[in-house]
C-alpha cells in the first residue's frame, strides 16, 4: 500500500458507443469503451458555455462480462477506478501514449429502456468521440 498517495477516479457519464469486448490469451475478458462527461459555466459575458470531455475506460474479467451484457451506447453509468498511463510503439515505430481509467466498479444509473431523469436523449453529435481518440487494433499492445 502506498503511503500518502491516492489514485481514485469517480465518473458519471454516457457511453458514446457500445463497448468493445475482447479476450486476452489467458481467456480473461477485457471491455473498452468511452464515456462523456459535461461541464457547464458562464463566461465573462454571462453566456452559458459547455465542454464535453471523453474518458477511456477499461474493465477486466467479470466486470467486463457485466459490461458486455448490460452496458450499451447512450447509457448513463457510474464508473469508479484508477488512472493508468500506458505507452507502446505503433507499427510505424512511433511512441504512443494513452491514459485510461481501469474500472473497479461500474453501475448502471438507469433501467433498461429508460433514460433516467432525461426526457429526451442527448444530441447524437455529443455521443461520438473524436476520431483521434480511437486506437487502431494493431496499435494496442496485447
Amino acid at each position: 500500500m502506498s503511503k500518502g498517495t491516492v489514485n481514485k477516479v469517480i465518473l458519471i457519464g454516457r457511453l458514446g458507443q457500445d463497448p468493445e469486448v475482447r479476450y486476452a490469451p489467458s481467456g480473461a475478458a477485457v471491455a473498452n469503451f468511452s464515456i462523456a462527461t459535461n461541464r457547464g459555466w458562464k463566461n465573462k459575458d454571462g453566456e452559458n458555455q459547455e465542454e464535453t470531455t471523453w474518458h477511456r475506460i477499461v474493465a477486466w474479467s467479470r466486470l467486463a462480462e457485466f459490461v458486455k451484457e448490460y452496458v450499451k451506447k447512450g447509457n448513463r453509468i457510474y464508473v469508479e477506478g484508477r488512472l493508468q498511463n500506458r505507452s507502446w510503439e505503433d507499427q510505424n515505430g512511433q511512441k504512443r501514449y494513452m491514459t485510461e481509467v481501469v474500472a473497479a466498479n461500474i453501475q448502471l444509473l438507469e433501467s433498461a429502456g429508460s433514460r433516467g431523469d432525461f426526457s429526451t436523449p442527448p444530441a447524437e453529435e455529443n455521443l461520438t468521440p473524436p476520431s483521434d481518440l480511437d486506437t487502431p487494433d494493431e496499435d494496442v499492445p496485447f
